[in-house]
């Protein structure tokens, strides 16, 4: 994927709720590749976001994909409720799945891609034997559940291993980095190997979004 510029998945958890419609324009106006929806469930993290309901908000108001991060306990109950409503994307977490691989052929078997997220303490090697039928992984470099919190340095270590991984098992495969991503860590992430950026405070709180969106989407991987 090299010289290939950076996916931009701006989350919609900072985004402002009272004018979801012009936050999404925004986003679209700055080049967003994604729109990034953090559901949780209050369970699997602590904090309780939105269900399918905003999900299909976001739909109606753009045409962008929709990649949706579930946070959630027991995700397959509310998979299909949640492509329906308009996700293009499905990330699950590997936490919270006991049986990932039935998870991830049920989201493909309803039409969408197929994503698997790790939590900072998880070791890579728990996606070994899933990372062949992956669209994307996403590691976190923060502990999810609140936005606004500092990158974890030793990602950038978990970042380039996981790209060694992914291009020995599995080369098509999106890597997408969530937690603390700014204008000024953001090279060395890119650098390691990942594809896409998911920026929550970075971009709907920046003084100037666009111009924050273009140095970030500049990037090369």
């Amino acid at each position: 994927m090299s010289g290939t510029s950076t996916l931009l998945a701006p989350s919609i958890l900072s985004a402002d709720f009272t004018d979801l419609r012009s936050s999404i324009a925004l986003a679209e106006k700055a080049g967003a590749d994604w729109m990034h929806c953090d559901v949780m469930d209050g369970v699997f993290v602590p904090n309780i976001t939105f269900g399918p309901f905003i999900i299909q908000a976001v739909a109606a108001c753009t045409p962008t994909i929709i990649d949706t991060h579930l946070m959630i306990t027991d995700p397959d109950r509310f998979i299909a409720d949640f492509i329906k409503a308009g996700s293009h994307q499905i990330t699950v977490h590997q936490e919270a799945c006991p049986h990932l691989h039935r998870t991830v052929q049920y989201i493909r078997s309803l039409g969408a891609k197929a994503g698997v997220s790790i939590n900072p303490a998880t070791p890579l090697s728990t996606l070994e034997s899933i990372l062949p039928d992956l669209d994307l992984v996403l590691l976190m470099s923060v502990n999810p559940g609140f936005g606004g919190q500092k990158f974890i340095p030793s990602s950038v270590e978990k970042i380039a291993k996981l790209h060694g991984m992914r291009n020995e098992m599995n080369p098509d495969m999106v890597i997408a980095v969530d937690g603390g991503i700014t204008e000024e860590n953001a090279g060395e992430v890119v650098e390691a190997g990942a594809d896409a950026l998911i920026a929550g405070t970075a971009f709907f709180r920046a003084e100037n979004p666009e111009a924050t969106a273009s140095k970030l989407r500049g990037l090369h991987r």
